[in-house]
């Protein structure tokens, strides 16, 4: 977003929200790996932010929610009014909260999942006193300062979630089930765990039974959700981490670095090496 016309209200460094009211168009070719939790509400405006590597357009009244370690970056935009929550870890995810409202919820930390949402009129109405109560709060030198500003934050989460179980009909059928618990077991595993085996182990289940459940609802093989997670968070290593593809390699379970590349190379069409000379 351009850093013109931007009201920013903080906390201690460890929670802010912008303000962004203005209509320009903007650019930003270099992407950033986030180092902290963000909220972006898109209340007025278009464009296309790069998520993952991935390219999402947007028009008029969307939440986008993005996670430490998620690389992001803004294609275009041309923004009347916009929102950003951001908030470390620290702030928020040590509180034990519902396990839908929590850091590792239905909202972060879930890169299998489209991440944005589209309040309704009702709902941005609740989202928008939410924001008001917060500006309110970070302007005022009241005590227990932190611990109002921790429950609108969490009160605009908890909104957050709701709204996206509304519009995104959540299956409760046993493919849905299962493809959820075993991206779970991926998410914390895939740096050490490769093959579909292992996984279909720890689930009870049979590796060409978990495929054929896959293949039911249009998933895809359970083999690429491993293979493709591995290489998104070697994309990020690579432009981020500043460190060797020797070293990539093997903090992500490859013993030998040649057949890391060949990995990536088949994957990506580039060797790690041009992926990180064209980012």
């Amino acid at each position: 977003m351009a850093i013109q016309d931007i009201s920013k209200y903080t906390f201690k460094d460890n929670f802010s929200l912008s303000v962004i009211q203005f209509e320009k168009a903007c650019v930003v070719n270099e992407s950033e790996s986030l180092d902290t939790y963000r909220i972006f509400w898109i209340k007025e405006g278009t464009g296309k932010y790069s998520i993952d590597f991935e390219n999402y357009s947007f028009q008029d009244n969307v939440l986008f929610f993005l996670s430490p370690g998620q690389v992001f970056s803004v294609v275009s935009e041309k923004i009347k009014e916009a929102y950003q929550l951001s908030f470390i870890r620290d702030f928020y995810c040590i509180q034990t909260h519902d396990k839908e409202v929590s850091c590792n919820g239905v909202l972060f930390n879930n890169v299998y999942e489209t991440p944005f949402v589209n309040p309704c009129e009702s709902d941005t109405r609740k989202l928008s006193f939410i924001l008001e109560s917060l500006i309110a709060e970070f302007n005022t030198t009241e005590a227990a300062q932190y611990d109002m500003l921790q429950a609108y934050l969490k009160q605009f989460i908890i909104l957050s979630v709701r709204i996206k179980k509304e519009f995104q009909v959540e299956k409760n059928d046993l493919e849905t089930k299962l493809f959820k618990d075993f991206s779970l077991l991926v998410e914390h595993n895939f740096k050490s765990l490769h093959s579909v085996t292992e996984y279909a182990k720890r689930l009870g289940i049979s590796p060409k039974s978990l495929a054929k459940h896959f293949q039911k609802v249009g998933i895809e093989t359970p083999s690429n959700v491993i293979k493709n997670r591995i290489v998104l968070e070697a994309k990020r290593e690579l432009l981020y981490a500043d460190k060797p593809v020797k070293q990539i390699a093997y903090d992500l379970g490859f013993n030998d670095a040649a057949y890391f590349t060949r990995f990536f190379t088949k994957l990506v069409s580039k060797s790690p090496l041009q992926f990180k000379k064209d980012h």
